[in-house]
């Protein structure tokens, strides 16, 4: 018997890793990059938070996001991270429950992949790119402009379109479709968001502690707590990821408001800023110790307070205005960046068309898929991850399950 597997990331690694437990099958992982694991490798900011403890606690959208609990619960995070022990990986978990190699490099997840990847019964096929799939009586020829590979059992893998640069690509919707599969709008997911406020690019690069509430149309959207980071075109790091998920999709006002104080009160930092009259500083460093310096100046520039100005001589008006921007400061929002800037997307191939404990097609026996080329996608924090390693052992195991 011999498995296909269409994809070399995360998902597909973890598929052919899993078939080939069964000794008497063949697997060949087919990638169309130089490499396996080029977007793995980008995780994280290259620190790979590759599972969350508390992953089946929640965190997964889709249609039908309930189509994922099977495979998560079968291969949860303490799972993963056994398997990634046996492979050879060591790995550190913080408090929030994300878990990074103890290296801090994402290479070190790749690397023991690469290394599992390393046994009699697997083929790895680099540079191979899939332009045709054909279903067989025997099973499938996946078929490529140089050669044709024929297989019993396909897992399409192939990922989702996000992350275009390091490999997003239409690849595995297009082939799931030739067999015919449907697919839901795709659309970018943990993704950095647009701003019209023009004060946005003098912050490029300032991180915060933020409280971000979306609304839409004056009507909470999305809420979270995080790390915020400002970017030349607007709002980007972990907290605005939480909440980015269908911002800007479809007809409304879309706004953010930012707390950069979440645990003080405004009247707290009133308070503490009418403390500080009684120095002869300029108002530009009026939110000095507090905030990072160029966040203060702005606050303090949108509070209509002249830089020069002594704080001595500033009213309480202007300091309660400067107050009450620290705790509710309103941008609108425009759109997201876009799926080169996407970790993730949302959407994909209809879950409903798939046997949730097996992967395997409803319409076309031994078709499999697995990851983010579904109609499943998680939270910001190893959540996307996790589903890749559920979803991909799930279906690996199940197409190297021998015929009863």
């Amino acid at each position: 018997m011999t498995i296909g597997i269409l994809g070399g990331g995360a998902s597909g690694m973890a598929a052919a890793i899993a078939a080939s437990e069964n000794e008497n099958a063949r697997v060949i992982l087919l990638e169309r990059q130089g490499r396996v694991g080029r977007k793995l490798q980008a995780t994280g900011n290259g620190r790979c938070n590759l599972t969350n403890l508390h992953a089946l606690e929640g965190g997964y959208h889709g249609e039908n996001a309930e189509f994922a609990a099977w495979a998560l619960e079968s291969f949860g995070p303490q799972a993963v991270l056994q398997w990634f022990r046996t492979l050879g990986l060591y790995t550190v978990a913080e408090q929030s429950g994300r878990v990074y190699p103890y290296s801090d490099q994402a290479n070190s997840v790749v690397d023991v992949l690469r290394f599992g990847l390393d046994r009699p019964n697997i083929t790895v096929r680099l540079g191979f790119e899939a332009e045709k799939v054909r279903k067989t009586q025997e099973g499938f020829l996946v078929s490529s402009a140089e050669e044709t590979v024929k297989c019993n059992r396909l897992i399409v893998a192939c990922g989702g379109l996000a992350g275009t640069k390091l490999g997003g690509t239409m690849w595995g919707y297009k082939i799931l479709r030739s067999l015919g599969h449907h697919c839901t709008r795709l659309r970018p997911a943990l993704v950095q968001v647009k701003t019209s406020w023009g004060g946005v690019a003098g912050l490029k690069g300032v991180r915060c502690n933020c409280r971000v509430q979306i609304l839409r149309n004056e009507e909470v959207f999305a809420e979270s707590t995080g790390e915020l980071q400002f970017t030349e075109f607007g709002l980007s790091g972990p907290v605005m990821f939480e909440v980015s998920r269908d911002v800007c999709q479809g007809a409304g006002e879309w706004t953010c408001k930012l707390d950069f104080l979440p645990e003080l009160s405004e009247e707290m930092v009133k308070s503490e800023l009418m403390r500080r009259k009684n120095t002869n500083l300029p108002a530009g460093e009026l939110f000095t110790g507090i905030l990072h310096n160029r966040l203060g100046r702005v606050l303090s520039q949108e509070a209509g307070i002249r830089q020069s100005t002594q704080i001595s001589a500033l009213s309480d008006w202007e300091l309660g205005q400067a107050a009450h921007l620290a705790k509710c400061f309103a941008v609108n929002l425009t759109e997201p960046l876009g799926m080169d800037a996407a970790q993730v997307t949302a959407g994909g191939v209809f879950t409903t068309e798939f046997h949730e404990r097996t992967m395997e097609s409803r319409l076309v026996p031994g078709l499999y898929a697995c990851g983010e080329v579904l109609d499943i996608d998680g939270d910001c924090g190893g959540y996307n991850l996790q589903w890749a390693w559920s979803s991909g052992r799930l279906a690996g195991l199940s197409a190297g399950k021998e015929e009863p």
